[in-house]
């Protein structure tokens, strides 16, 4: 069912967003307030790894457990947003949300600000023995029942990235838990906001298209949401970086798996998602069908995972491999002499970043990384870091490292687990401290896969190829879902997608890529962006926390992946510098 909305139609709801994740630039919350017209201004401070340092934060500070930047913040942006009549919405709750919700009301009347403040909670579930945090990723009808409460401030904890849209947009409007294609497309446009300016020209495969200069510093995105859930990406007039139809479509699909997104208020149909321009740096987003949501939450759980230690050898000049032997053999005799047993994780990986005859040592330089894990602290500490220094004097000619070796630090793992909804209980705290509990939604549908759509015709097979790097032609995004990586793959026009529909099968991006030969890869099609969709099951072995991997989150396997050659139709290559594409 979607929304109607009345006749004339409402004004569209400005929403925009100054927070990527905690950590992101802090003036951009007064960017936002002072940049243009606002209705609703976000913040998505949380991410697994954070619900990590936040569970660590309290076990110092019960009193804490929220993201104490957002604070700082408001210390300018409250009476901004007071004077300019936007309200505010953040998950820098945390784990606290009613300690931030008390720390803002403070810092209100000390500034003399007259705002109301509400929070959301009962995304806290019971810890399991052996864990730091639980919780469950609530929707957004909590922040639904705050703002219409008349809430200026909403905190809350664990809520989905989207929600911190579809809660405003649903108050907004007077959508239910029925209007299903209207949630559907308030979901897809807050998960085009939730990551800050990578809607905006921000980690975007063709940055080198545009002028250096307008992406040196992109300006946030908003969304203007319309009663029938379609919206406008853009951001405010002024601001650096770009919103185009590519822009878009990388957000859209990062950190997404299949056709069917689901959200606890609805589950939004990625393969419906249409993007037409509309002006400059503007994307019109509709067509978006939405399906009831399924029964269960996704519940986020974090624990220690024991201990981490890396030292980086630097190896120069001539013998990159026979140094590397070396001193790899020699550290393993020192733990052996020593007496100690090694770490129950030792990984080496060699990067060959030198060049032959190199006009400066760094360039003639390789690098080689030791990454050690273990459950007991010393093994990963002294031990480690005694071997690696005690062989200064007597390894590899030019032996010395980037920083000297740490006593190690703890690393930590996500878990996700499904919770019946029913079981969750959510509340809505509002200005008068009322408490409203938030109903599941009566109606919910087991999450299942879709059809796989009908591909294009092939590209013609008799037309002429050459070798040349995927990225080329074709633009990706990737990201991490606990220990899984997504990777996004699309083109720009409708000649390419025949060629990378058909191309760039799963076992092809195997090839490619030969990390993933042997795990799990999944591919989903979304014929109306013109792309492709790969999750790669344990990539990421236990997740960011546990850093693992050289790249933990999976950001840059997309550019790999771009980087990659493979036989590519010459006539897709037209007015590409013949350089690039020479083998």
């Amino acid at each position: 069912m979607s929304a109607a909305g009345s006749d004339p139609a409402p004004a569209p709801l400005r929403v925009g967003n100054a927070s990527g994740f905690y950590g992101d630039r802090f003036d951009a919350l007064r960017e936002m307030l002072t940049g243009g017209p606002l209705d609703v201004l976000t913040g998505d401070y949380l991410a697994e790894l954070t619900m990590l340092i936040l569970g660590r934060s309290r076990l110092k500070d019960p009193q804490k457990g929220y993201a104490t930047t957002f604070l700082r913040q408001l210390e300018e942006g409250l009476g901004l947003a007071h004077e300019r009549g936007v309200k505010i919405v953040a998950n820098a709750g945390g784990l606290n949300p009613a300690g931030l919700a008390d720390a803002v009301r403070q810092l209100a009347d000390k500034a003399g600000v007259p705002v109301t403040v509400a929070h959301v909670e009962g995304d806290s579930l019971p810890v399991p023995d052996g864990f730091l945090t639980a919780n469950a990723y609530l929707g957004g009808s909590g922040i639904a029942a705050c703002l219409r409460a008349g809430a200026d401030v909403v905190v809350t904890g664990r809520v989905t990235d989207a929600a911190l849209v579809t809660g405003p947009a649903a108050a907004h409007f007077g959508w239910g838990p029925d209007d299903l294609d209207a949630l559907a497309g308030a979901v897809v446009a807050g998960h085009v906001l939730e990551c800050g300016t990578q809607a905006t020209g921000g980690n975007y495969a063709f940055f080198g298209e545009h002028d250096p200069a307008r992406l040196r510093r992109p300006g946030f995105p908003l969304a203007e949401i319309h009663a029938d859930g379609s919206s406008v990406i853009t951001k405010h007039d002024g601001t650096g970086g770009v919103v185009d139809l590519s822009t878009v479509t990388a957000q859209l699909l990062y950190e997404t798996g299949g056709a069917r997104y689901a959200g606890p208020d609805v589950t939004a149909r990625l393969d419906t998602v249409r993007l037409t321009p509309d002006g400059p740096d503007r994307v019109r987003i509709d067509g978006v069908r939405g399906e009831a949501p399924p029964p269960t939450l996704k519940a986020g759980l974090t624990r220690l995972g024991g201990w981490r230690n890396e030292v980086v050898f630097v190896l120069t000049g001539l013998d990159i491999e026979a140094k590397a032997a070396l001193v790899k053999d020699q550290f393993a005799d020192a733990l052996e002499r020593g007496g100690s047993r090694p770490p129950a994780e030792v990984r080496w990986e060699l990067s060959r970043t030198d060049h032959a005859d190199a006009d400066t040592e760094e360039r003639a330089s390789a690098l080689l990384r030791l990454v050690v894990r273990d459950q007991d602290a010393e093994a990963v500490g002294r031990t480690v870091s005694g071997a690696a220094v005690e062989l200064a004097l007597g390894s590899y000619p030019g032996f010395h490292v980037t920083a000297p070796p740490g006593k190690g630090a703890p690393c930590g793992v996500f878990e996700a687990r499904p919770v019946p909804a029913a079981e969750v209980e959510h509340i809505a705290v509002l200005p008068d401290g009322t408490r409203e509990v938030i109903e599941p939604p009566a109606r919910t549908e087991e999450l299942a896969g879709v059809e796989e759509p009908a591909l294009p015709d092939p590209y013609p097979t008799a037309t002429p190829t050459r070798r040349a790097p995927l990225g080329l032609i074709a633009g990706a995004r990737s990201g991490d879902k606990g220990g899984d990586a997504n990777v996004g793959v699309w083109v720009r026009d409708d000649d390419a997608w025949p060629w990378l529909a058909h191309e760039l099968s799963v076992e092809r991006f195997k090839e490619l890529l030969p990390e993933t030969a042997d795990l799990t890869v999944v591919r989903q099609v979304l014929p109306n962006l013109r792309a492709l969709n790969f999750t790669v099951h344990g990539l990421l072995g236990e997740g960011v926390a546990a850093q693992a991997r050289f790249d933990p989150q999976a950001k840059a396997v997309g550019e790999w992946l771009r980087s990659r050659w493979l036989p590519i139709p010459v006539a897709l290559l037209e007015g590409i510098d013949a350089p690039e594409v020479t083998a």
